[in-house]
Parts: structure tokens; C-alpha cells; sequence
């Protein structure tokens, strides 16, 4: 598990503050909250904390401390928290990742609607439809016309099976009625180099990770899977504008969840010092730069309610694909 560290620490040590004792409600938080990342690092969901820690340790007055731990499409990392002590201070990176790989094996030993506390979303991404820059795909169409006329004959890459790299690649070629091999591998940090070695033919990447591929000239951007095209690939057309789907449109958001039991004193101090560090401008241009999108929610209810709208909604995707866990 990585470890990085946004650290007041020298400071909350000379205050008095004991980093050892569990804290009492009223005083949360008086140590470091860990934030678990689903993520490998150098991945745009893992860029993303890299970039708001240090704002949201500010606010908390407490180091906010970033740890990776990857494997089976965030399972691990859901497991971990859900597990943890119910104190607030081990917090989860949630998103509808969670959703999906529940909603593919109903017997995970976790639940993403029952076991933890949801506390606010802060971003969205789609992804983006990307091919190496080497690629003799130009254009969407060009694809397609590939895909149409070579039956099985190209491949797509991922992150895992029911990322959400692979749930958007399953429904391009579900709502297309084409064929490609999908390739999983162990985090989607391999997606653009599997790309570049010319191990696979076009993927899904969350845009934190593909749009600064793109700029850096190594991927070529063919489609986004937004509901409007995004100010960072201007010229690049969304999915939904050419297949005209509603279920072309995929927004991978991310939150923060506590374990189940967890104080309500910690949801609503961890929800306030969220939605203040989430309104610096300096992160909403770092998160626009990667293709994300700072979003908030109302209050922890609201929360809870989009991510039961958010697993219909996948389920219904899942349908669609007939993508399963094997």
C-alpha cells in the first residue's frame, strides 16, 4: 500500500494533540484521516487526491494521509474500509466502480449501499475513447468501419473486468452490435502503454488519464463519453452525439464514504471541510486541466440517494452488455 503524507503535523504535535488516542466525537478529527484510493498511483483518480489533499488537510487542521490499494475493481480497498473501525478516520475514494462490480457479483463480501456512510461526491469524469497516436484509426468512424468490417478481429483494454473502462467498451460495441477481445489488466495506468506498444486496438480511459496522453501526443482522442463535448478536446465528438444513446453517456464520479457506524459528528465535519476545500479555485483548475469535474453535493442525504440512482442505472448497463464476472 503507497503512502503519501499531507502533513501539519509539527504543528497539531506542539498544540497537545494525541495522534494515538481514538478521538471523541465533539473533537474530530484529532489525528490524520487516511483516505483509501481504489486507484494505482499516477492514475487520474489517484492525481486527483495527490492534488486535494494537501486543500482538505488545511481545512481539517489534521494530515490527510493518501494510501493506494488496488485490486479487483476497487473491491480490496471497499473491503478494507468497510471493515476498518467506525471512527471516521479511514475514509474510502467510492464511486460507481463499487456499483458495478456489485451489481456483476452479488455475493461480494461488501455492499456499497449498506455498508458505509456516504459523505459527499466531489468530481466526475467520462472517459475518452482513445488509440495510439501510431494508429491507422484517425477518426471515430474510421473505428467503427474497422470494427464493422473485422468481426472479433480487434481489441479493447481495461482496467479490470466491470471497470468502468470495460463497461464503456462493452457498451460501444453493444450499442454498435460489433465484436472486439476485451483485454483486462490490473489497473488502468496499463491501459495507455498497452496502447502504445500496440498490444490493443482502443480503450476507455478515464479522462484524468487520457487527456494528458493526448497532449503529450501519445494517444489520439476518438470520442468522449460525456453528455457535450469537453473544453479540453474541443473537436473530439461525444459517443452519445453518434450513437444516439442515453447509455452512451458515462460519468465516473468519486466520493468519500465512511464505514457503516461511523460517528455522524465525523460525516458532517468531514462533509463541511470537503465542500469548503472543493470551492479553492486552484483545485477546480487542477481537476479541469485532467477532464474532471468538481461536483458537490447538497448534504450527505443527497449523496446517498444519487448512488441508489447510480446502481439502477448500471444494472441497466450491465443488462445491456451482458457483461458478467467470469
Amino acid at each position: 500500500m503507497q503512502r503519501r503524507h499531507f502533513c501539519l503535523g509539527a504543528l497539531f504535535a506542539s498544540l497537545g494533540f494525541n495522534t494515538t488516542a481514538r478521538a471523541t466525537p465533539a473533537s474530530y478529527p484529532s489525528r490524520a484521516v487516511r483516505i483509501i484510493v481504489p486507484y494505482a498511483a499516477g492514475g487520474g483518480p489517484d492525481v486527483m487526491m495527490r492534488q486535494f489533499g494537501p486543500k482538505l488537510s488545511a481545512v481539517l487542521e489534521q494530515p490527510v494521509v493518501v494510501e493506494n490499494k488496488v485490486g479487483a475493481g476497487g473491491v480490496l480497498a471497499a473491503q478494507y474500509v468497510a471493515q476498518a473501525d467506525a471512527d471516521g478516520y479511514t475514509a474510502l475514494l467510492g464511486s460507481n466502480s463499487h456499483l458495478i462490480q456489485k451489481a456483476l457479483q452479488p455475493d461480494l463480501a461488501f455492499d456499497p449501499l449498506n455498508d458505509f456512510l456516504p459523505v459527499t461526491v466531489i468530481a466526475t469524469s467520462p472517459t475518452v475513447l482513445v488509440v495510439s497516436a501510431s494508429s491507422p484509426y484517425k477518426t471515430l468512424q474510421d473505428l467503427i468501419s474497422a470494427l464493422r468490417a473485422n468481426p472479433g478481429k480487434l481489441n479493447f483494454a481495461s482496467g479490470g473486468v466491470g471497470s468502468g473502462a470495460h463497461l464503456g467498451g462493452a457498451t460501444f460495441l453493444s450499442l454498435l452490435h460489433a465484436n472486439a477481445v476485451h483485454i483486462p489488466f490490473k489497473g488502468s495506468v496499463e491501459i495507455p502503454v498497452s496502447l502504445t506498444r500496440g498490444d490493443t486496438d482502443f480503450a476507455f480511459a478515464i479522462a484524468g488519464t487520457a487527456i494528458p496522453q493526448v497532449e503529450d501526443g501519445r494517444l489520439r482522442a476518438l470520442a468522449v463519453s460525456s453528455r457535450d463535448p469537453m473544453p479540453q478536446l474541443p473537436n473530439v465528438p461525444t459517443l452519445h452525439g453518434i450513437l444516439h444513446s442515453e447509455l452512451a453517456i458515462q460519468e465516473f464520479w468519486f466520493g468519500f464514504w465512511l464505514p457503516q457506524g461511523s460517528p455522524p459528528e465525523a460525516v458532517n465535519k468531514l462533509f463541511a471541510a470537503t465542500t469548503t476545500a472543493l470551492q479553492d479555485p486552484s483545485v477546480k483548475r487542477k481537476f479541469a486541466a485532467a477532464g474532471t469535474r468538481v461536483i458537490q453535493s447538497d448534504n450527505p442525504q443527497s449523496f446517498a440517494s444519487f448512488i441508489q440512482s447510480e446502481y439502477r442505472k448500471w444494472a441497466e448497463i450491465i443488462k445491456l452488455t451482458g457483461v458478467t464476472a467470469g
